[in-house]
């Protein structure tokens, strides 16, 4: 499939779709930097959501070079692990529901990611220390996980259209193609 406005291919990635890709990588680490001093109350998840549904299957290489940034900037540790797969799970998870419009069903999938982030970071428990570490892992975050799924599900209630709005006209203008 080709480009309509570049004439590039859909399919391979171009070098306006790596400078994209290097300001979205940039724009999640400003995001979760910039609400750090907040517990459990960040961007990312709105973020992820929103740049897969408006660059498609390329977000994931933001996503990815997001967990590198972190890699660098925190060390490698557990979270490492936990961050491989639950943030490119939600871009995932959001590609298969993109066809949705409606900002409540985002609202909700964000707050629902929000409370569940503790039990996924709990997987990697279960081989480092078995269930009942896991279970306790996760059981003692489940406070923070309900303040992460409320303030997931404000945010996006709040940001959700205007962001998208933003971004749909910045990838109209760049001409980057979507899948």
């Amino acid at each position: 499939m080709r480009n309509k406005v570049t004439g590039e291919s859909s399919r391979h990635i171009s070098v306006r779709d790596i400078a994209m890709i290097g300001m979205m990588t940039a724009a999640l680490e400003a995001a979760k930097l910039s609400l750090s001093f907040l517990p459990n109350v960040e961007l990312v998840t709105l973020m992820v959501i929103l740049f897969t549904l408006c660059m498609g299957g390329r977000a994931l290489f933001s996503v990815v070079a997001f967990v590198g940034v972190e890699c660098l900037v925190w060390g490698p540790g557990p979270w490492t692990v936990m961050y491989l797969y639950i943030w490119p799970g939600l871009s995932i998870l959001t590609l298969l529901c993109r066809r949705q419009r409606a900002v409540w069903f985002w609202s909700v999938l964000s707050g629902m990611f929000g409370l569940l982030f503790g039990a996924l970071c709990a997987i990697p428990y279960l081989f480092i220390g078995g269930i009942q570490t896991a279970v306790a892992w996760w059981i003692a975050g489940i406070p923070w996980d309900i303040l992460h799924g409320i303030s997931n599900f404000v945010i996006c209630m709040v940001l959700f259209c205007p962001l998208r709005k933003v971004l749909e006209r910045l990838v109209k203008t760049w001409g980057v193609p979507r899948e």
